[in-house]
């Protein structure tokens, strides 16, 4: 506990206040002191009027935001505070496990000499005439502090979400208060995008800062002391060996096995969304996630093994077809026999902007044409949805074209799919002649 003495003698210095005063919960869900980690220190030591900050997750950058703008509000008369979440459950957890629990665990000294008010959901107003509100956007009214969790994401999923930010929320402050942009990244495109290219290129040409211009901020993986594990019993491939020299020539970093362990672990379940949720430099996290990259170098291992080669049908082996049926998109074919235990992709076909009827034809030509015998046909989990229009299901479509459909139940979690996958590539075969595209 705190004495009233140290209280008073200290009240007065932000930098105390915010290593003594707040209680936060942990990734355990138990209740700590809040002690700034060394990416909160940072940026809080370095920040500008203006900031703009891309990283890798779980640092902590949201949770000092609420801290710091909740102080500001307590110890600085009709200071209003925004922060905005990208969807309402963030906003809830922002505001419920962050702010309110923060304020609720000051010393009662503290919270009695600035009483607050609950008048909507979201929001505490004070004594002082000062105010904190999280929500998901902020349509009117002036704000002495911005903060914008995920705004790569609202970029990405709302755009109108983010033009209203841009154009409202960031008009709302006025030049040379605070406002903090931070996300990790969602691809090449959108406001996030542009402002950290405008800021990074300032801030490597050595440009001035005026208090219009963001700062830009990078909080790569590498340097979070918690991304590390016992490296015992972990694998690395060449790949992931000569991603880590890679990365070491480009930042002048050098990572210990323990990093590398975490990060090999962390790849086997994200893949290459791994660039962007936790990325070694700004560039990479930029990077476009193409569909092929998440199988890349089990591909590469079927080149070099010689699994792309001439695979003939063998006779008298049923031959199953692989849907992925899209409505604009490819329709993408795939037909296999399974002999043992491997998997040999036999054929292939795509086409675009044709009806089922169109491949029914095409299954009975290749059936024709290379002497099949089918099996099952599998199809994905949508086939049940009824057309507009018809009022009839793709599912029941088919049935009437002769293709009786095996439904593929949907997969609860994309990363186990992708884990899935990989794991079964190592027993599959593919014909280089049918199967190219």
């Amino acid at each position: 506990m705190i004495s009233l003495k140290e209280i008073e003698d200290n009240i007065k210095s932000k930098e105390w206040r915010l290593e003594n005063l707040y209680y936060i919960l942990d990734v355990k869900g138990q209740k700590i002191k809040f002690k700034p980690n060394w990416a909160q220190l940072y940026f809080f030591n370095c920040l500008h009027s203006r900031n703009i900050i891309l990283k890798a997750r779980q640092l902590g950058l949201t949770t000092l935001a609420c801290i710091d703008a909740l102080d500001d509000c307590l110890f600085t008369p009709n200071f209003k505070a925004g922060i905005i979440a990208h969807n309402r459950e963030d906003a809830h957890s922002f505001f419920e496990d962050k702010v309110q629990f923060a304020y609720d665990n000051l010393p009662s000294e503290v919270r009695n000499a600035n009483p607050a008010t609950t008048d909507r959901a979201g929001k505490l107003a004070f004594a002082n005439g000062s105010s904190i509100r999280v929500a998901t956007s902020f349509r009117s009214g002036t704000l002495q502090r911005l903060h914008v969790s995920e705004f790569g994401k609202i970029c990405a999923k709302y755009p109108a979400k983010a033009k209203e930010i841009i154009t409202g929320a960031l008009n709302a402050v006025h030049t040379g208060m605070r406002v903090d942009f931070e996300s990790t990244a969602e691809g090449r495109q959108g406001k996030f995008f542009e402002l950290c290219q405008i800021a990074e290129n300032l801030q490597i040409s050595g440009g001035t800062l005026t208090d219009e211009d963001f700062k830009f901020f990078f909080f790569p993986w590498f340097k979070h002391p918690g991304y590390r594990i016992n490296s015992k019993g972990v694998q690395f491939t060449q790949e992931m060996q000569d991603y880590f020299s890679k990365v070491e020539s480009e930042t002048g970093v050098k990572l210990d096995t323990e990093q590398r362990a975490w990060y090999v672990k962390k790849f086997n379940v994200l893949g290459p969304d791994m660039k962007q949720e936790f990325p070694s430099t700004p560039k990479e996290a930029f990077e476009q996630t193409i569909d092929g990259a998440y199988f890349a170098s089990q591909f590469r291992k079927i080149r070099e093994t010689g699994r792309i080669c001439s695979v003939p049908i063998q006779e008298g082996v049923k031959v199953d077809t692989y849907w992925d049926l899209g409505m604009n998109d490819v329709m993408a074919i795939w037909f296999v026999q399974v002999i043992g235990r491997e998997c040999r992709f036999v054929d292939y076909y795509e086409n675009s902007g044709e009806g089922l009827a169109f491949y029914a034809r095409i299954l009975s030509e290749k059936k024709q044409e290379r002497d099949l015998f089918y099996g099952e046909h599998y199809g994905p989990h949508d086939l049940n949805v009824r057309e507009l229009g018809t009022g009839i299901s793709r599912f029941n479509r088919a049935k009437q074209l002769g293709i009786n459909f095996v439904v593929v139940p949907r997969v609860g979690k994309k990363a186990d799919a992708i884990e899935a996958s990989r794991n079964a590539f190592s027993l599959c075969w593919f014909d280089e002649k049918h199967c190219s595209v």
